[in-house]
């Protein structure tokens, strides 16, 4: 634990302040074995204190209590002067003893809900506010800022690495930064999180644009396979539901590929984009077939003949749920001149009956998806990355509305006429 330079202390000292309680008694237990000294803030005291773990309240190492409904709590010379004297340089050390205050070694920490407590129906402006942590990204950002000799620990999943290192005193300096970029990584998409609910719609181009991603899944390669890539995660306070294919549930076949994400969002976008039953069939990103009909199966089919032979390989996206007919329509489908079974990459439905399921999954290869609906009325703007920077604009929601259309010849479209040509429209857009 201690770093070349520093004097060697028996004791190390703990500060346990997370809001998220998966493993912390287990953890405590571990760390109280190992002669850790710990301290505890509110309601993580108590938890601890009636597991029977040796464990102090903050406040008998700041000398104050918690004060203003547990705001302050740990926003104290005490608390921070342990976390960031460097052990290394004489005079820190020196002038925490002459006041009295010891070093802190590892920060087990955890952020107020703020994200989930934004994302319930009905909440207040005071909600969200008090729910805001100040104490809790104060102590992580000093245990990062100090990573050499202080540890800071702000997921779960790091509990057993922190035991083993504390066992065989092997906390490197290497992972000792990696924890402190993870730290400061958790830090900066809070604080996005709370900037975006709080500008809310407001200010559509504000002068800095922060946006937060969270890794969804490291794919087998990009574009090309000499190309490494990965699947992130929008996280945005704004969204009050997980949407799009990126939420997907994948319920057979092989993983999904870079090009396979695209094509699937192409598809799906497309498919949501209307209200009416819809089969869209899209191929390198292109739809070659679209089609609305009540009867889903006669929806494939007219799509599928729109371009039988570039439906080949490609994505089916479905905006109801698929039975099993359609499935069997789906299987059925074959090459307009070889009678080859139509080969289908991906088919993609906010739901699946089990019959259906069973009936695709005979393609062993093929990707089903369960993806939820992407919500275009909600849609407010999209982000195209270029060269060194971005471009934004607000999402193209026009065409839905008949309102919208102003008529330039002298005969107005009937009412079947309305219709196509909204139907025409979104198939153009």
């Amino acid at each position: 634990m201690d770093q070349p330079g520093e004097p060697r202390r028996m004791t190390l000292r703990a500060i346990l302040a997370p809001y998220d309680k998966t493993g912390l008694v287990e953890l405590a237990r571990e760390l109280q074995q190992l002669g850790v000294e710990m301290f505890a803030t509110g309601n993580t005291f108590r938890i601890l204190r009636d597991a029977d773990v040796a464990v102090r309240p903050v406040s008998d190492l700041t000398g104050f209590p918690e004060i203003l409904d547990g705001r302050v709590k740990t926003l104290h010379p005490a608390v921070h002067g342990g976390i960031l004297a460097r052990r290394d340089k004489p005079e820190h050390l020196a002038e925490l003893r002459q006041h009295g205050l010891g070093t802190i070694d590892i920060i087990v920490g955890g952020l107020y809900p703020f994200q989930e407590t934004v994302a319930r129906p009905g909440v207040t402006l005071q909600d969200a506010l008090e729910n805001i942590d100040i104490g809790g990204p104060t102590m992580l950002r000093a245990a990062a800022k100090n990573f050499p000799h202080v540890l800071p620990i702000v997921d779960p999943a790091d509990y057993n690495d922190l035991l083993d290192a504390l066992r065989n005193d092997s906390a490197t300096l290497e992972w000792r930064r990696k924890l402190a970029v993870k730290t400061f990584q958790h830090v900066a998409t809070y604080d996005t999180a709370i900037a975006s609910y709080l500008r809310g719609a407001e200010d559509p181009f504000p002068d800095n644009i922060t946006l937060a991603y969270a890794k969804r899944a490291e794919l087998r390669y990009g574009e090309n396979p000499h190309q490494l890539a990965a699947l992130y995660r929008r996280v945005d306070p704004l969204m009050r539901e997980p949407e799009g294919v990126v939420n997907a549930r994948q319920l057979n076949g092989k993983a999904l590929s870079y090009v396979n994400i695209l094509d699937a969002d192409a598809a799906w976008s497309a498919a949501c984009d209307f209200r009416e039953p819809a089969v869209v069939i899209v191929k390198h990103m292109t739809p070659c077939g679209i089609a609305g009909r009540d009867d889903l199966s006669q929806a494939f089919q007219l799509a599928f003949e729109g371009d039988p032979i570039s439906a080949f390989g490609g994505i089916i996206a479905v905006n109801r749920p698929v039975d099993e007919e359609l499935a069997t329509t789906v299987r059925a489908a074959r090459h307009p001149t070889s009678g080859q079974r139509l080969f289908v990459e991906i088919i993609i439905a906010p739901s699946f009956t089990p019959g259906a399921v069973e009936r695709l999954s005979k393609s062993k290869d093929l990707r089903i998806l369960e993806a939820p609906p992407v919500r275009m009325a909600e849609r407010a703007f999209e982000y195209r990355g270029i060269v060194g920077g971005m471009l934004v604009q607000e999402f193209d929601r026009i065409g839905g509305d008949p309102q919208e259309l102003r008529v330039l010849t002298k005969r107005a479209p009937t009412d079947t006429e309305l219709s196509d040509l909204k139907f025409a429209w979104l198939c153009a857009k």
